[in-house]
């Protein structure tokens, strides 16, 4: 996309790909996060809807190390990750953020705000609240066959990946999680096998662990959950929200629902979302 200019970065011994649009202003800049498998490209309609609004740095963020991955790359550790994100502001020089985070991007958000508040000015997240650490109790109640369980296993999701090219990988990956189910596969079956090749696209899509305890987010905060979004159906998930839970939490937490969004509803709904970012935006900012 012409209006978006990528550079490489070197924080941590990593090597960070940077998507930006737009020029530092006096506005805080605001950070977009994206989920996993997704790249920064998922966020464009964002992007340049907010770049429009606002004078402001945008960036994405995606870990691409520049030496061989370590040999026992499950020890590193979330408080990593975060501490790359705070390299990777200085970096940039970037003293205060709006983070908009979404699915893994969202807990990355809301985290790093808990532990840097003075660094965040306002917090949006889609498809996922803030929920307490409790890593272990989540994973008890998965079943053996999600893609959490499966893709946690050291190379499994390469394998899984490297049986297809990538065109079908991202194909399967936005019909599979589109879905308001989340996708669970067979004793002996792949993730990637749960799909019936002959499943279309969705019609919007492109066809070309902590202890941290007593602490609140006290920014500003918006959560973005679709109505059809399978995250939902994790368990406690969708009354956490409902209750008014979340609030304990994130005090100053706004919810919006887009009640046909799906997993990608920046994708499906682009304008939807895209209003919902500005509104908050022109509130906090």
């Amino acid at each position: 996309m012409e209006e978006i200019e990528h550079k490489y970065v070197q924080v941590n011994g990593l090597k960070l790909h940077v998507a930006e649009i737009g020029k530092i202003g006096s506005s805080p800049a605001v950070v977009f996060l994206h989920g996993f498998p997704e790249i920064w490209y998922s966020w464009r309609h964002q992007m340049t809807a907010v770049a429009r609004a606002v004078q402001s740095y945008r960036t994405r963020l995606q870990r691409v190390r520049v030496i061989d991955p370590p040999p026992e790359p499950e020890k590193t550790t979330f408080m990593d990750l975060l501490a790359d994100i705070l390299a990777l502001l200085d970096d940039l020089g970037l003293s205060k953020v709006i983070l908009i985070g979404k699915d893994f991007g969202s807990r990355i958000a809301y985290i790093f705000s808990l532990l840097h508040p003075g660094r965040v000015s306002g917090v949006i997240t889609l498809g996922v609240p803030f929920v307490p650490p409790s890593r272990p109790t989540v994973l008890k109640h998965l079943p053996e066959g999600s893609y959490i369980s499966r893709w946690q296993e050291r190379g499994r999701a390469e394998t899984d990946f490297s049986r297809f090219d990538c065109k079908t990988v991202i194909r399967n990956i936005y019909i599979l999680f589109s879905r308001n189910e989340v996708p669970i596969a067979n004793e002996n079956q792949e993730i990637m096998d749960i799909l019936d090749v002959s499943t279309p696209l969705p019609s919007w899509s492109l066809h070309e662990e902590f202890n941290i305890a007593n602490l609140k987010v006290e920014v500003p905060a918006l959560v973005i959950m679709g109505g059809k979004d399978y995250s939902l159906k994790f368990p406690g998930i969708e009354d956490h929200i409902k209750s008014g839970r979340a609030k304990v939490y994130v005090p100053n937490l706004e919810t919006a629902f887009l009640l046909e969004g799906s997993h990608f509803m920046q994708e499906q709904f682009p304008d939807q979302v895209n209003q919902l970012v500005l509104n908050f935006l022109s509130n906090y900012s």
